[in-house]
C-alpha cells in the first residue's frame, strides 16, 4: 500500500493494479489497513492508479452491504464511511476517466443505501453529466438513475 500512494508514476500505478487483484481474491488482507488506504486515495491522481483503487473501493462497498460479511462492517467505521462518500464524489465530477466514474456511481448508489442524503445528491449530478459524456457514462448512470 505504501508503494500505492508514492508519487512514483513507474511504481505506483503498478502497486495499486496489484492491491486491486489481491482484494479479488482476499479483501480481508486490506482490513487491518483500511484507515491508510481510505484515507490516502485523495492523494492519487495518475488515472492509472486511480482506477484500481476505485474498483478495490467498490469491491470493499459490495462486502459491506453483503449481510454476511460481518467482518468488513466492523471494520467500516461510519467516519471511512463517509470519507469514502467524499473520495467517489470527487471522482464523479473530476476530470477523471470514465471507468474510475462508473465504478464512483455504483459505489455512491450502494453507500446511499445506508446514507439517505446520497441519492437527492447524486441524482442531479448524473443527470447533468449525460449529455457531455461517452456511451459507457451514459449507460452506467441510466442504470444507476434506474435503480434509485
Amino acid at each position: 500500500l505504501n508503494l500505492c500512494f508514492l508519487d512514483n508514476k513507474e511504481i505506483s500505478h503498478k502497486a495499486c493494479w496489484v492491491t486491486e487483484f489481491v482484494c479479488k481474491s482476499n479483501l480481508t488482507t486490506l482490513f487491518p489497513e483500511l484507515n491508510y488506504f481510505i484515507k490516502n486515495l485523495a492523494s492519487l491522481t495518475n488515472d492509472s492508479s486511480i482506477r484500481p483503487m476505485a474498483k478495490v473501493c467498490e469491491i470493499l462497498c459490495e462486502s459491506y452491504f453483503q449481510k454476511k460479511n460481518k467482518e468488513s462492517i466492523s471494520y467500516l467505521t461510519e467516519p471511512l464511511l463517509e470519507k469514502l462518500i467524499e473520495i467517489n464524489f470527487d471522482w464523479l465530477i473530476s476530470d477523471v476517466k470514465v471507468a474510475t466514474k462508473a465504478y464512483a456511481m455504483r459505489n455512491l448508489y450502494l453507500l446511499g443505501k445506508k446514507f439517505d442524503w446520497i441519492y437527492p445528491e447524486l441524482k442531479p449530478i448524473l443527470l447533468k453529466d449525460i449529455p457531455d459524456h461517452s456511451a459507457a457514462y451514459k449507460a452506467r448512470a441510466k442504470h444507476i438513475l434506474d435503480k434509485i
